[in-house]
């Protein structure tokens, strides 16, 4: 319209005035994007860049809109940075704020280390986005956040930022994301937060430090949809002003210490869709108003102290999740549930419920978990659980169920873990179940089932644990039970089982527990069994089995639990038998005879040999006739003749040597003072006190002789290890502790605490753990006698400077040893044992390079002798061992354990140590794992080249159960019994059917049983 009224001189004008303006905006924007590449060539020569994440910034670039993780607005400003998952490493970017249009910035999944400081953040006050999860700053968070007025989303998450949540987080009104999980903040959760009333999710969770209770303000974040604060320490009771958040869709409070009831106020959160309060300490019913959340898709409120009855609602909601197991519910499970259509896992186990299930229970819906154990539920099982073919648990244990089994089981091709015993469930069982080709564990134990074992098991090869001791089971024990080539566990004992024992047994190579006891089996014990090298237990007690033991038996590797007894087996004992490192041992009430071979003669298998009246002892064994008595005593006078005889003349001959001893005694006696003044405290043998865990062939004088600094093997923070070479041709390792240094009464105090300890570890025996023969104990010494170790440890194999490369099924075979070692610990032994201190120095080789763990529970025998602990690696494991959730709790369990010995896995398959300046600055081993295992060819970075070849399938294998015992939660570790078992799939002489493909390696969630092994 100006144009029209205006002449032609101020049309010539007006435009060559835009077109200045036009020119001169262009000039700006090439200006201002030419100083933005500056500001990125800065920010890029403050970062260690190992993987080239800045090689498309090329300096030559006058603009950087085409640069990797660089966003320009059209005017050539730069408006986001996208560093994420570089593995860049360095502090965070202070030039980065300089960017007048810089609204979004990302560094998470790097390395970025320091911490926040004014000058560097307080400048962003354009930035909308900012993103620094996952890398490792430190320090407090910033209290000038509330500079950054702009902000929408905030992610500090996963660093290890601690002290207080600042009052300026509570001023940041146009907030909608607000993540500071997994960091080690402390205090309480504060008022101010509820200031935020933009806010759509808020993150706490995973600060263990966090106390206090949680503030009723937060129910005026009434746009919430996301609150996530479990796992902090969080008590009192929950707010119910929470009840406000209308908008909530996830509210997960779990793993904290809230008591109290849960508010009846919950019920107002309609657009709930997952409640997750496990793990805390509620108390009181269940609101039964509850059951109208018509959203609710996933309620867990399991290991609390909840009491009173399921609320009938929950059968009219759409649920797909509902965990309420170890609490004290009573009443019937409502029937309702029996009609959902979404269901995919009940979990009700360790409670007080009674009745019936509901007969339509899995007719509707995809039931994958059913786990009602330890209740007292009683009735027959529900024919429909499984026809939507998707049950894989069904685990109804402890309960007071009877009848036949449905036959409707037999067709679950799904099931894998079967869990019925404890129960009065009587019949046959379906013929088809036997064989369920996906069936991993199948446990009938203590019913009443009768029939046979069905041929069809050869189908059930997956099975690795099958219980069905305690039933009236009967008939021959099928040949087609050693096609199962998985399985490790067999329990059969206290049925009906008779005739022979299979031959296909000794196909069985990953077999570790064999248990017939208590049956009616006739025929001989099988002798080609040299197969069974993983077998530990072996119990055929109480059936009609004949002719010898098998010399066979004193070949297998780790057995440790022999039981025969009972039998009408004949001939003698094998000596070979002697080989095996049992804890308990048994061939009483047979027809055995000849002598109890020497080795066996020990006072810990006293009452093995009872009721068999062929056999005899040297050594007077408890119930057993001496060898040769008559002979002995028709010798007797012959034998006092040749005693008096001889006595005169060695009278004669030691007077003389006695008297020519007495003239040199002068000179000798000067000779030796200083040397016995020297050691007259320490070697004053007579004050030594020996206390023997095995039959010994020494002596304490010959284990104080040896203690000379020419038989030196080893020295650390506890004391000394010297070699000793004893008089029998036998060698161990005596390790030396250090002196307490303390008054004689503090010394004795401690010498108990000593003694305690190391009765416990006396009566651990097995094949993989370093057997303690003795110790022996002075005023303010100790000393532990352990059977020698000739290969030395795995770390200096590995790692020190004689390292020698080791092929993979040696390596592998070491990893299952250790594994089985620390399993024991954990599972077998009461109380269960922590090590504390797993690492590959604490794994020894003999001379066959078996592994032997050494060194478990020193730390606590260390700590209740009075020796220093704030410098030994025992008492919170060694650097590059130690589990992250160390840091939270200051505390070690066999969960840190599990840790550790990943990383030794680790160290296995990789070849690398567990801290190694390569990694690049606060990196140990898992991290540099972790950062390379999503990439294309993972497995050709990560695995020890000098190995890979024909065993990288087996690797690669033994590398997931490696990432998954390296877990940063806990809970997500497996326990090491269920490592053994994965690792025992990953045998390099065995090649699984499957295979992994070279290129993308993710570790996958392992899920523990819900429940113990037996009640």
């Amino acid at each position: 319209m100006l144009l029209k009224m205006a002449g032609p001189a101020a049309k010539f004008r007006l435009c060559f005035f835009v077109f200045g303006v036009v020119v001169s905006s262009l000039g700006y924007s090439a200006a201002q994007s030419s100083q933005d590449a500056l500001y990125l060539r800065q920010l890029k020569s403050g970062f260690d860049d190992p993987n080239g994440f800045f090689l498309s910034w090329n300096d030559n670039d006058a603009s950087p809109c085409k640069w990797k993780g660089v966003t320009c607005d059209v005017t050539g400003n730069v408006t986001a940075i996208d560093l994420s998952d570089g593995n860049i490493a360095g502090e965070f970017p202070a030039i980065a704020c300089r960017l007048p249009a810089l609204r979004n910035l990302s560094l998470a999944y790097n390395n970025v280390n320091g911490s926040i400081r004014e000058e560097d953040l307080g400048r962003c006050e354009t930035l909308e986005w900012l993103d620094l999860s996952q890398n490792i700053l430190v320090g407090e968070l910033p209290d000038f956040i509330s500079k950054l007025t702009n902000l929408q989303y905030l992610d500090l998450s996963s660093n290890n930022f601690s002290g207080i949540i600042p009052p300026g987080f509570g001023n940041l009104p146009k907030l909608q994301v607000l993540s500071l999980h997994a960091n080690l903040l402390n205090s309480t959760v504060p008022a101010y937060l509820g200031n935020l009333t933009s806010l759509v999710q808020l993150n706490l969770a995973w600060n263990p430090t966090i106390t206090g209770t949680l503030p009723p303000e937060l129910g005026n974040l009434i746009n919430l949809e996301n609150l996530w604060v479990a796992a902090c320490s969080i008590g009192g009771k929950i707010p119910s002003e929470l009840g406000n958040l209308l908008h909530l869709t996830n509210f997960d409070i779990s793993q904290n210490q809230f008591t109290g009831s849960i508010p009846e106020s919950i019920a107002k959160l309609k657009n709930v869709v997952q409640i997750e309060l496990y793990s805390n300490k509620l108390s009181g019913p269940i609101p039964s108003a509850m059951g109208d959340l018509k959203a609710l898709k996933r309620f867990d409120a399991s290991s609390n102290m909840l009491n009173g009855s399921i609320p009938d609602g929950f059968g009219s909601l759409d649920l797909e999740s509902l965990n309420l197991y170890e609490n004290n519910l009573t009443g019937k499970i409502p029937p309702g549930l029996g009609s959902l259509a979404s269901l995919t896992e009940l979990k009700l186990f360790s409670n007080k419920l009674t009745g019936a299930l509901p007969e339509n229970l899995g007719r509707n819906c995809p039931l994958e978990t059913l786990d009602l154990a330890t209740n007292q539920l009683s009735g027959s099982l529900p024919p429909h659980l499984c026809r939507m073919k998707s049950l894989q648990v069904l685990s109804v244990f402890s309960n007071q169920f009877s009848g036949a089994l449905p036959e409707t089981l037999g067709s679950c091709t799904s099931l894998m873990r079967v869990r019925l015993g404890y129960n009065e469930f009587n019949g046959t069982v379906p013929e088809s179940l036997w064989g369920l080709s996906h069936l991993s564990l199948l446990e009938l134990r203590h019913n009443k089932f009768e029939g046979s074992i069905s041929s069809s098991i050869a189908g059930a090869k997956n099975l690795s644990q099958l219980d069905i001791t305690g039933n009236k089971f009967s008939g021959d024990m099928p040949e087609q039970i050693g096609e199962l080539w998985n399985i490790t566990e067999i329990i059969a004992g206290n049925n009906l089982f008779s005739g022979n024992l299979p031959r296909s047994l000794v196909n069985l190579l990953r077999l570790a527990r064999l248990d017939l006891g208590n049956n009616q089996i006739t025929g001989n014990l099988l002798t080609e069994i040299e197969s069974w090298q993983q077998l530990t237990d072996l119990n055929l007690k109480n059936n009609k089995l004949i002719g010898s033991i098998p010399e066979a038996l004193g070949s297998l590797p780790v057995l440790t639990y022999l039981d025969l007894s009972g039998n009408e087996l004949s001939g003698s004992i094998p000596k070979e038998l002697g080989n095996l490192k049992l804890n308990t041992f048994n061939v009483s009430d047979n027809r055995l005879s000849g002598p109890v071979p020497s080795v066996l003669e020990n006072a810990a298998y006293e009452d093995s040999f009872l009721g068999n009246p062929g056999l005899c002892s040297v050594s007077q064994l408890n119930g057993i006739a001496t060898c040769g008595s008559a002979s002995r005593r028709r010798s007797t006078g012959w034998l006092m003749g040749c005693i008096f005889a001889l006595a005169g003349i060695i009278l004669i001959v030691g007077l003389a040597w006695f008297y020519r001893r007495y003239r040199n005694f002068d000179r000798a006696e000067g000779k030796d003072k200083n040397k016995n003044n020297k050691n007259k405290a320490f070697m004053d043998k007579s004050s030594w006190m020996l206390t023997s865990f095995h039959r010994l062939g020494f002596s304490e004088y010959e284990i104080l002789d040896c203690l000379d600094e020419d038989n030196v093997i080893g020295t650390g923070g506890a004391g000394k290890v010297y070699k000793a070479t004893l008089s029998n041709g036998e060698t161990v390792a005596v390790k030396r502790l250090w002196s307490s240094g303390k008054s004689r009464e503090e010394a004795d105090f401690n010498d108990n605490g000593f003694k305690a300890e190391v009765d416990t570890l006396g009566k651990i025996r097995h094949k993989n753990i370093v057997k303690l023969w003795c110790c022996c104990a002075h005023r303010d010494s100790n000393l532990l006698v352990y059977e020698y170790m000739p290969n030395g440890s795995l770390g200096d194999l590995l790692h020190g400077p004689k390292a020698s490369v080791l092929d993979w099924p040696i390596r592998y075979r070491i990893a299952v040893g250790a594994a089985q070692g620390l399993a024991y610990l954990h599972h077998d032994c009461v109380p269960a044992i922590a090590h504390r201190d797993v690492k590959s120095n604490n794994i020894l080789l003999d001379g066959d390079f078996v592994a032997h763990v050494a060194d478990f529970g020193l730390a606590k025998i260390l700590q209740s002798c009075g020796r220093g602990t704030d410098s030994m690696s025992t008492i919170a494991g060694s650097y590059g061992y130690i589990a992250p959730e160390y840091a939270y709790t200051l505390k070690v369990n066999e969960k840190s354990d599990i840790y550790s010995f990943g990383v030794v896995m680790l160290e296995l398959v990789t070849g690398r140590r567990p801290v190694d300046p390569a990694f690049g600055e606060n990196k140990d081993l898992v991290k540099w794992v972790c950062t390379r295992i999503e990439k294309k060819n993972a497995l050709e970075e990560i695995l020890d080249p000098k190995l890979v070849g024909c065993f990288k399938e087996e690797m690669a294998m033994v590398l997931k159960v490696a990432l998954l015992c390296t877990s940063a939660l806990p809970i997500n570790r497996p326990s090491m019994r269920r490592v053994v078992e994965m690792l025992q799939e990953a045998n390099p002489l065995h090649k699984a059917k499957g295979s992994v493909k070279s290129g993308k390696l993710s570790p996958y969630y392992y899920e523990e049983p819900s429940v113990p092994d037996s009640p």
